[in-house]
């Protein structure tokens, strides 16, 4: 199994999610290695919530759960890529993507 290089970010790597069908970028977060091991074991992305400090399964209260498909990691081994099946939005926003607007405020999806 490869490593996953913690120690550049304070014990923190970013995840970007991705919808395992279409391809499009769903949002990006920040897993620690117990919440890398969480995904593993449960199937249900779970990432490291920097505000509340804690596990935060997604989908946990608002019930749009991340189904894991693929894990993927970058060349320098300090980046996840998750390629999930989505339940609703995975934006808090209520949008299917984080990624909805341009730099200039425009919605496009």
């Amino acid at each position: 199994m490869i490593e996953i290089d913690f120690k550049k970010g304070n014990g923190l790597v970013p995840c970007v999610v991705q919808d395992v069908k279409t391809n499009q970028v769903l949002m990006l977060a920040y897993m620690n290695e117990a919440s890398l091991q969480e995904t593993i074991d449960s199937g249900l992305a779970t990432y490291w919530s920097r505000s509340r400090k804690e596990l935060w399964k997604k989908g946990e209260t608002s019930g749009h759960y991340q189904h894991v498909k693929e894990i993927l990691v970058d060349c320098d081994c300090d980046t996840i890529l998750l390629k999930v099946v989505q339940d609703g939005a995975a934006c808090h926003t209520g949008k299917y993507s984080c990624f909805y607007r341009t730099l200039e405020g425009e919605e496009i999806l």
